[in-house]
Formats: structure tokens, C-alpha cells, sequence
């Protein structure tokens, strides 16, 4: 193949990439615009609009007005848990990875029980609070068990990571199988919710997202340099303990806040990585920014099931990601995608 072809197809392949992206860009507007029109009780499209322009009933202005900030922080939770997951793929070279295999999700939950058992019922803000330090601390104790072997491999990182997950595991079904008040406030977060969510809260976590998502976006070449195997990155310059450090950091930040905010949401991390992989290949510098808005388009049009499936009710979020994203990793592993 001769250099102007070699330059005609990496041009194509930019071109494609970036129509993709579009493309994703106006789905995830698109979604987030229907997300404000559909609820747990139908209404129709000019009683949402006369809502929205605060010229409607009371009752469905109120409703559609708490519609905002759930779209709002719907897209942010998603879109941090799929450029953790990304990342954490990345670093670990395991297709199978997710921000759990760092402690996050057990460490906010730990947290969590623990401040419900010493303080009684959380409130939103209380919750987040805990469960941010929690997710956070699991993960510097994770850090300080493997992260000193993390030059020579990502083995050690996970394996303390596991021994962490299991140890804070057995201390949540003990507390919550003590204290009745424990399990009550417990079983509801678990599972994952965006209902009740405000934009206030998105100032208590603001730095941490946008740490998280610098910290990403800049080591994405790193992250590239990484998949050709430690000893060829090593060659082509780059620190390899360094760039696992850092990629660590960042998805610990961005799974942290995530789950601050809405509580453990499962498959968000694991499936939409595989899918911003598939529509646009190897180069992190490319699959960073696809998994931002995948992960937002993702989670916000799960909550949008959520609300609508089982209506007058409504499911948490956190259910509806879990039976989605099951049969696509069962399905991907059948095919051997997530070997690849």
C-alpha cells in the first residue's frame, strides 16, 4: 500500500469517525429532549410544552420541572461511568473490566450503611456526601495494596481490589442485617435511581468529574501506547506505571462521583465501551469522547424505560441498565466480541 493511500484511508477513517460521532451527538439531544415529554403518567405534547413555558397546570409543571435535572444528571452519571469503564479496559487490557473491579461501588455502599447506622436516614445530599468519600477511600486503599506493582502489571491492582470488594461486601450484609434502619435507607439506593436527583448536587461533584475527565482525555495516546503490550509502549517513550496511575485516578474520580449521585448502576461501565469499540476501533483518543456521549445517551433513555414501562409506576434505573446489559454481554460473549 503506498503513503497517499495510507493517508486516503486514515483520512476516510477520521471522516467516519466523526460522522458517527455527530450522529451520536444529535441521538443523545434527541433523547434527552423526549425525556422531558415522557413520564410515569402520559401527557400530551402541548400540556408538556405549556409546562415548560410555565404557562400549564401547576401539578405537571412541577413534574416536568423535576424532569430537567434527572435528564440533566442522567447523561452526567452515564457518561462517567462509561469513560470509567473505557478506561479501566484499557489499563487492564481485560475486556471484562469495569470500575467495580476497583472497589467504587462497594466502597460508596459501605459508606453509605455506615453513616445511615451512626446518623439514622441519610438525605440526598448526606448520601452523596458518603458515598463519594467511601468510593473514594476504596480506592486509595485499593491503590496503596497493588498500585505499588502496577509498573510490573495490572494483576496485583485487581486481585486487592477483589480482596477489598469482599471484605467491605461482608461488612454491608452484616450491618444491614443487624439494623433494620440500615436495611430500610440500603435496599433503595442499591439498586440505582435518578428520581429525587437536583442540579445542586452537581457543585459537590463537579470537581471530581471534571478532574476525571481531563485525566482521560490526556492520557489517551498513553492509553493507545498501552495496548501494543508494556514493553512496546516502554520503546515508543511513554511511563507505563505512570499512565496506569493516572488512568486509575481518572476513573476512580469519575465512577466516584457517578455513583454519588445516583447509587450503583450496573452495565453502564461494562456494555457501552464495547459498544463505542465497535463503532470506532482501537484509538482511546477517539473512544474517550464516544464514551461520553454514548454513556449519557445510554443512561438517559434507560431512565426514560424506567419511567414508562410499568406505568403508573416506575422502575429504579439501575433495574432497567441490569436487564439490558446482561443479554448484550451474554450476547457479545457468545459472538467472542469481548475476547477480542
Amino acid at each position: 500500500m503506498t503513503k497517499r493511500s495510507k493517508t486516503q484511508n486514515k483520512t476516510n477513517a477520521t471522516m467516519r469517525r466523526a460522522i458517527i460521532l455527530a450522529a451520536l451527538v444529535i441521538a443523545l439531544g434527541a433523547t434527552c429532549l423526549i425525556s422531558l415529554f415522557l413520564g410515569s403518567r402520559p401527557n400530551g405534547v402541548s400540556d408538556v410544552v405549556a409546562a415548560l413555558s410555565s404557562t400549564g397546570d401547576a401539578y405537571l409543571t412541577s413534574v416536568v420541572d423535576s424532569r430537567i435535572p434527572r435528564t440533566v444528571m442522567g447523561a452526567i452519571v452515564g457518561a462517567g461511568l462509561a469513560v470509567s469503564g473505557t478506561l479501566i479496559q484499557g489499563i487492564t487490557r481485560n475486556p471484562l473490566g469495569e470500575p467495580g473491579i476497583l472497589g467504587i461501588g462497594v466502597g460508596a455502599s459501605a459508606a453509605v450503611v455506615t453513616g445511615t447506622a451512626l446518623l439514622g436516614a441519610l438525605g440526598a445530599t448526606s448520601t452523596m456526601f458518603f458515598a463519594l468519600i467511601g468510593a473514594i477511600l476504596a480506592v486509595v486503599i485499593v491503590l496503596a495494596l497493588g498500585g505499588r506493582s502496577s509498573a510490573r502489571g495490572i494483576v496485583p491492582l485487581i486481585l486487592a481490589g477483589a480482596v477489598i470488594s469482599a471484605v467491605l461486601y461482608a461488612y454491608i450484609n452484616a450491618m444491614v442485617l443487624l439494623n433494620p434502619t440500615v436495611f430500610d435507607s440500603y435496599r433503595f439506593w442499591m439498586v440505582g435511581s435518578l428520581a429525587g436527583v437536583e442540579l445542586a448536587q452537581l457543585g459537590q461533584v463537579a470537581v471530581p468529574l471534571l478532574a476525571g475527565l481531563v485525566l482521560a482525555l490526556v492520557i489517551g495516546q498513553g492509553l493507545n501506547a498501552l495496548a501494543l503490550g508494556d514493553e512496546t509502549a516502554i520503546s515508543l517513550g511513554f511511563r507505563v506505571g505512570q499512565t496506569r496511575l493516572i488512568g486509575i485516578i481518572a476513573a476512580a474520580l469519575l465512577a466516584a462521583a457517578a455513583t454519588a449521585i445516583a447509587g450503583p448502576i450496573s452495565f453502564i461501565g461494562l456494555a457501552v465501551p464495547h459498544i463505542v469499540r465497535a463503532m470506532f476501533g482501537d484509538d482511546f483518543r477517539w473512544r474517550i469522547p464516544a464514551a461520553v456521549v454514548g454513556g449519557a445517551l445510554a443512561l438517559v433513555a434507560a431512565d426514560i424505560l424506567a419511567r414508562v414501562i410499568i406505568r403508573p409506576q416506575e422502575l429504579m434505573v439501575g433495574i432497567v441498565t441490569a436487564f439490558i446489559g446482561a443479554p448484550f454481554l451474554l450476547a457479545a460473549v457468545r459472538r467472542g466480541a469481548v475476547m477480542k
